[in-house]
């Protein structure tokens, strides 16, 4: 499910964007602390940011700026101003589109959407699963990550799956290796193990190189603090 970060200091607006996403099966949640945009996003890590312009403390334009250090995901900017240069302005910060206000929240789900197929490359009715902004394709077997593709084998693919449907839990090694003998693909210990060291060295190529967790005798996670 892709995850929306809401920065707008309107409290109507902001709820209102948030409970239409939640509405169309996106994960959604609001910036509380306008201090800490940057940090919030470090530790959601979201798909899309939705950005208003005049913000307490620092604008959007700032916030835009210190995202884009760190990360490409789509910023959208929703702003009540109606000057040219705001829009230009917003574009050279690094901003992907530009929404004014007063808006029909339908026309904002329809930004979203486009935008979130041409970044994420995916239409509307495939099966995809994401986890900390990397995604899983299994009718594609393919994992991407910021603009990103690996092609993976169909047993990397299965052994992903399953731990993405376990975000943030470790799976055991005997757990993982049940699951694959139930659909027929017949692996042992080893062939486990050459199967997560590939899966690491693809995610490395897509500069994703920690994202699966290992821990001694428990298992494997991916989503998981440290």
């Amino acid at each position: 499910m892709f995850s929306v970060m809401i920065v707008e200091d309107d409290a109507v607006i902001a709820a209102a964007l948030e409970e239409e996403l939640k509405k169309w099966n996106y994960e959604a949640f609001q910036v509380t602390d306008f201090n800490q945009v940057l940090e919030t996003f470090l530790e959601k890590q979201p798909q899309m940011v939705l950005m208003d312009i005049q913000l307490p403390s620092f604008n959007g334009y700032y916030w835009c700026q210190e995202i884009r250090k760190v990360s490409n995901v789509p910023i959208i900017f929703i702003t009540s101003r109606t000057d040219d240069m705001d829009l230009v302005m917003a574009i050279q910060m690094g901003a992907d589109d530009f929404i004014q206000k007063p808006f029909h929240l339908s026309v904002v789900m329809a930004k979203i959407q486009a935008m979130l197929r041409r970044t994420y490359d995916f239409t509307e009715s495939d099966h995809f699963l994401t986890v900390d902004q990397v995604v899983l394709k299994p009718s594609e077997s393919t994992l991407s990550y910021n603009g990103q593709s690996v092609d993976v084998t169909k047993n990397e693919t299965k052994i992903m799956e399953i731990l993405f449907r376990k975000k943030g839990e470790f799976v055991s090694r005997e757990e993982l290796m049940t699951r694959l003998w139930e659909d027929e693909s017949f692996i042992d210990d080893n062939t486990l193990a050459v199967n997560i060291a590939r899966l690491r060295k693809k995610l490395k190529q897509i500069g994703r190189e920690e994202f699966i967790k290992t821990k001694k005798g428990v298992g494997y996670a991916v989503g998981r603090e440290e």
